[in-house]
């Protein structure tokens, strides 16, 4: 099993690990520990590099199963290597990430509407809400809101708890679809102070204040009750 270091440690840039084995088939590396994030929740994966006193080697993407996928050759089985994130993009995840957090709790809050799907990607972001109705005065108060929660600079709180537990939260998954696998031990809970309090694997900041000036660039109606609201962050 690889230590997942990112779970508690967003902010870690760099770490050393052990390669402990080799996926053949996607051409990459498993090591005993890791900070780079494998995607999932929406959040798209970390990229960078891992080091050896020989070699420098690319990370292009982070598989299921944390296998660190190479461009070009692999470390062998026992190397000792220090694995260095893009941080400019990982950081930039992190702010992009607690914005969609904001945007849910506000329209949760609000307007009691469940999250359908979502996607983002470094600055900018889309999120789909049961709304029968979306207008332009609507979608300029939403804005407004959530700028606020940007201003009252909230702060993160990361939990895991065992399964048991989690679920005992009122309203712990916000998605339509319960994203959780069946059998897991313990959830990982993420909770922005006095606003929202979610299921959630991925990186974020550690307060409102980092993610800066958020902008709802677009809207559109996705059939039925489902409606998309675009992000970006200034």
């Amino acid at each position: 099993m690889t230590e997942l270091l990112y779970q508690t440690d967003s902010y870690l840039k760099e770490f050393t690990a052990k390669v402990v084995g080799i996926d053949e088939e996607q051409h990459g590396v498993l090591l005993d520990q890791t900070a780079f994030y494998p995607g999932g929740g929406g959040q798209p994966n970390d990229v960078g590099v891992l080091v050896t006193p020989d070699k420098t080697y690319t990370v292009t993407k982070v598989a299921r199963g944390n296998i660190h996928v190479i461009d070009g050759d692999v470390p062998a089985v026992g190397t000792e290597v220090r694995g260095i994130l893009d941080w400019e993009r990982r950081y930039k995840l992190m702010r992009t990430h607690t914005a969609m957090h904001i945007l849910c709790g506000v329209v949760w809050r609000d307007y009691s509407a469940s999250v359908t799907g979502g996607n983002m990607e470094p600055l900018q972001g889309r999120m789909d809400f049961e709304f029968e109705r979306m207008q332009k005065e609507l979608v300029s108060e939403i804005e407004a809101k959530i700028n606020a929660e940007v201003a009252a600079e909230r702060d993160l709180r990361v939990k895991i708890l065992p399964r048991e537990a989690a679920f005992q939260i009122p309203d712990l998954i916000r998605t339509k679809i319960n994203l959780l696998p069946e059998g897991i031990p313990e959830v990982r809970t993420v909770e922005i102070i006095g606003l929202d309090l979610q299921a959630d694997g991925g990186t974020h900041v550690a307060n409102t204040r980092e993610v800066g000036k958020l902008r709802i660039s677009d809207y559109k109606s996705k059939g039925g009750i489902n409606k998309r609201i675009y992000l970006e962050i200034e």
